[in-house]
């Protein structure tokens, strides 16, 4: 099992923990986890991209000029793409980009990216996560502390001091341990996240 440090809020070391290999030391799989970057990406497009081709575009129903001889190349509409304000060739279309992924393969990306934080060192545990109020200064001092500029904050529970405190932080994001997702994890440099919530995830992915 790999053993990583638990710090405080300080910075401090204050123990150690073990990480289940069912979760953080799964096998990579990178076909997946480009595959749950693309899903990510896909399902958050809006599709609603729209041009007219020469049969949507208003005019153009009568014959510009007549076929032959007035020394211009024949012509059917003023509407056809190559005039201005014509239609487009191979108009965009509303279309629904998302695509679905299996819960296995869903569960495997997710592993994937979380062993590749912790083999690159790149995740960190602490111990607890409070502020007793709403302070972007305080939460910014935690993470400067911890030598953190871009990183996912996971929580376990939705504490809302900490979530309006790093709002406000460029390169920071927080997230629930059942919010998380491979897009967000592989985004960010560091992946921060207390005790509790490794052992929730843990729970529910091992």
């Amino acid at each position: 099992m790999a053993n990583v440090a638990i710090y405080n809020m300080k910075g401090e070391e204050v123990g150690s923990l073990e990480l289940n290999d069912a979760v953080f030391g799964a096998k990579i799989n990178e076909h997946l986890v480009h595959m749950a970057v693309v899903q990510y990406l896909a399902n958050k497009r809006q599709g609603t991209q729209k041009a007219k081709t020469r049969s949507e575009v208003r005019g153009g129903g009568r014959k510009p000029w007549r076929q032959k001889g007035t020394g211009h190349a024949r012509q059917g509409s003023i509407r056809a793409p190559q005039w201005k304000g014509g239609g487009v060739v191979f108009a965009p279309t509303p279309r629904d980009y998302s695509f679905k992924m299996n819960k296995k393969e869903k569960r495997v990306a997710l592993k994937s990216a979380l062993t590749s934080k912790v083999n690159d060192s790149k995740l960190i545990v602490l111990d607890e996560l409070k502020l007793d109020e709403i302070k972007t200064k305080k939460f910014k001092e935690v993470m400067e502390s911890l030598k953190v500029n871009k990183a996912l904050v996971i929580l376990n529970d939705n504490d809302r001091n900490v979530v309006m405190s790093a709002r406000n932080l460029p390169g920071i994001k927080t997230a629930l341990t059942n919010t998380i997702n491979v897009y967000d994890i592989m985004k960010y440099d560091t992946v921060v996240v207390t005790k509790d919530a490794v052992a929730t995830i843990e729970e529910v992915y091992a």
